[in-house]
């Protein structure tokens, strides 16, 4: 505009400047000798009224093309802006424009324009909405069986882009290694990034080769493989080849790849080696001693009873020290040496709630429950468990162990694990009746054969005996049983998490067909690119004087789309005190900061998680700043490809001075969520920017360094921190 100013200026003082040199040409022939000396002596004795009155008319002038650009080129420019925005970004928009009355005309009839086409794009979305709620249906299908499989599952293509994972694969790569901050190897999977960052190259290459190596009579190609997550997570995988048509072709260049962590398995085998050699090793002796104290005594019955005495002394501590040796084993990895069996968390009271009700059902009694601790849980197959128990009770009671009276269900925490006791009022069982009893087979709903109480017990990894309680007159049965937040149960259920969606939707079919991802961006279309929006918040405002990141949120965009379920969150001890400016905008305290990681240990996760995308920024210059100055502490340089909204809004609408993040979201129609917080920001400039790529091509601007020089011209990229 400033150019067109000067240009419209030198053009009318141009124009007034001859005409008034041809009209004094014109005037001067017509004067004779004496009139010409009169004007020439008027001219120079008022020269400095002529130089103030000159110096007017080039103001007036000056205030005149100004007024006349802004009527007749800036307003027209803004308009043409706005209706783009309406076309492109935001239908709801309308052109505010009262004067000139030609241009307010003109922006009520492009309001009026505006509001058929938003009529119209409302019944086409209407319609395409209807038309896809059986697509939907059937996405949502795949999602739940997606989320709800026990397996991890990963679908990449040709190239080893990841097209399709489910939860369980998240969990098992982005968790794998790492610490809750995130100091250590945290391996980042998701949408658009290779599948050779958590798996070796070499080992999938080698399992393609095999696919592709089996007849073609095989319907369902598979290989199978054991490998290593970049963590060092032992993995057994199970991977084929899928069909896909393509431009009515078929191909076979998207794999399906089945991962099963068998680490546990591998440990449980170490485990259980072990504890069998200890025991082989350990028990040797005690069985040696008590063989000769016992061979002793038979073949010299003879002998004084103060020897025999001595060799029964030695066979009860010899009988003791195998005992409690067997029991160390067992409390040292209890279910080791047992067979796997799925169990679930329940809690405590639940479970005795249900044994409570099973038992006065089926035998006939009153049942008192007790608990020491309302919230402790267990690990069990509570149908498994109930049945067993009120199975054996009700043989208790047939075989006359128990009068009528009541039974006892008691629940407690024994060190690492639950104790279950139940007891009653005794007649006692003999030892003999109670091992016959918990060796009877049990017929179950369910179980393809009869199980024992023992095989039950066994199937928990717990223990189980009967007790006469001397001195008063009850007995029990008791049982040790796994906790749930013991580490030994962890593999036997699916890992919770609170941040995570149950449902979230981690799939994109329109990378089957996606171009590898490659360094030289320069020429691709900007709709063809991974990115990494994100945004900080930060102790002040002065990176130079010492201020320190104290938060950083960033998530991704693949195919034109927010992948709300791949987001990057965390909070940041600077290790200083926040400025109570700051502290107002975002609300993080010193406080709230004291238990969070170091930038040091946070910013090798976010470069992780940047890895192979463009990262997209409001005001990037800033937050950028911040980053390069911790160059030195981590060693990570964030020299990724660089693209800012704030220089993108000022191409698309170069004539709005206003490109805060909370102006361009409301022209745009954002709504803005979670305002000055890290990943809040993050998702608003995410929005702004899939909007501003529509804009740019409008513009003809659709490749990475087309973006980016547009961005060079504007007055924003001039600033500095």
């Amino acid at each position: 505009m400033k150019t067109r100013f000067l240009g419209a200026f030198a053009l009318c003082v141009f124009v007034v400047a001859a005409t008034v040199a041809a009209l004094g040409a014109v005037l001067w022939a017509g004067l004779d000798e004496g009139q010409r000396t009169l004007v020439q002596n008027a001219l120079a004795n008022d020269a400095g009224a002529l130089l103030l009155v000159l110096a007017l008319i080039l103001v007036l002038l000056a205030m005149l093309v100004q007024a006349a650009l802004a009527a007749h080129v800036a307003r027209p420019l803004a308009l043409a802006e706005e209706t783009r925005l309406i076309a492109e970004a935001n239908p709801r928009h309308r052109l505010q424009c009262t004067h000139p009355r030609e241009l307010a005309q003109l922006a009520s009839a492009i309001n009026g324009l505006a509001d058929r086409y938003e009529a119209m794009r409302s019944s086409v979305d209407s319609r395409i909405a209807e038309s896809n709620r059986e697509v939907e249906k059937e996405r949502n299908l795949l999602a739940a069986l997606m989320a709800d499989l026990t397996e991890s599952v990963i679908v990449f293509n040709a190239a080893g882009t990841i097209l399709l994972y489910n939860q369980r694969a998240r969990q098992l790569f982005d968790g794998a290694g790492g610490a809750e901050h995130g100091a250590g190897a945290n391996h980042w999977i998701g949408l658009g990034r290779s599948i050779f960052g958590n798996l070796d190259r070499q080992v999938i290459a080698h399992a393609v080769e095999h696919l592709h190596a089996q007849p073609g009579d095989h319907t369902f190609p598979v290989a199978e493989f054991v490998t290593t997550t970049q963590g060092g997570r032992l993995l057994r995988a199970r991977m084929t080849g899928v069909e896909a048509t393509h431009s009515g072709e078929r191909d076979s260049s998207a794999f399906v790849v089945v991962l099963h962590d068998v680490q546990r398995e591998v440990q449980l085998g170490a485990t259980r080696e072990r504890v069998l050699k200890s025991l082989t090793e350990g028990s040797r002796a005690s069985l040696a001693s008590i063989r000769a104290a016992a061979e002793s005594i038979l073949h010299y019955p003879a002998m004084e009873a103060a020897q025999q005495q001595r060799f029964l002394a030695v066979i009860h501590d010899e009988s003791e020290k195998l005992g409690n040796r067997i029991s160390d084993a067992l409390e040292a990895d209890a279910g080791g040496l047992a067979a796997e069996w799925p169990l679930t968390p329940m809690l405590g009271r639940d479970l005795l709630h249900a044994l409570q009700r099973a038992l006065e059902e089926r035998c006939d009694c009153t049942v008192t429950a007790e608990m020491e601790d309302a919230a402790l849980w267990l690990a069990v197959d509570s149908f498994l468990l109930v049945e067993g128990l009120s199975y054996l009770m009700r043989r208790v009671r047939q075989v006359g162990a128990t009068p009528e009276g009541s039974l006892k269900v008691r629940l407690a925490r024994s060190g690492s694990r639950v104790k279950l006791e139940l007891d009653w009022q005794h007649a006692p069982l003999a030892v003999d009746q109670a091992i016959a009893l918990e060796n009877e087979p049990i017929t179950i709903p369910g179980q393809p054969a009869p199980l024992s109480f023992r095989e039950i017990i066994a199937r928990h990894r717990g223990e189980a005996w009967y007790q006469r309680n001397a001195p008063e007159p009850r007995s029990a049965f008791c049982l040790l049983l796994p906790a749930a937040d013991d580490e030994r149960t962890a593999i036997s259920s699916p890992a919770k998490t609170e941040t995570t969606p149950s449902r979230p939707v981690f799939y994109d079919f329109d990378l089957f067909h996606q171009a590898g991802q490659s360094t030289e961006i320069d020429q691709r279309p900007l709709s063809e690119l991974a990115y990494t929006v994100f945004d900080t918040e930060t102790t002040g405002l002065q990176p130079l004087q010492g201020d320190e990141i104290v938060s950083i949120g960033a998530v991704r965009i693949l195919n034109g789309r927010l992948l709300t379920g791949e987001t990057f969150e965390q909070l940041v001890n600077p290790q200083r005190s926040v400025s109570r400016e700051s502290a107002g905008i975002h609300g993080l305290s010193d406080a709230m900061l004291a238990s969070q990681p170091p930038i040091a240990a946070v910013l090798p996760r976010f470069h992780r998680y940047c890895d192979s995308t463009v990262l997209v920024a409001h005001n990037a210059a800033f937050d950028m700043r911040f980053l390069q100055l911790k160059e030195p502490v981590t060693g990570l340089k964030f020299n990724h490809p660089l693209l800012d909204t704030l220089l993108l809004s000022a191409v698309v609408q170069p004539n709005h001075a206003d490109h805060s993040l909370e102006a361009i979201a409301a022209r745009l129609g954002i709504n803005v969520i979670g305002r000055h917080t890290a990943l809040g920001d993050a998702m608003v400039t995410g929005e702004i920017f899939l909007k501003l790529v529509a804009l740019l091509r409008e513009q003809g601007i659709v490749t990475f360094q087309q973006a980016q020089e547009a961005s060079r011209k504007t007055s924003y990229a001039q600033i500095k921190y």
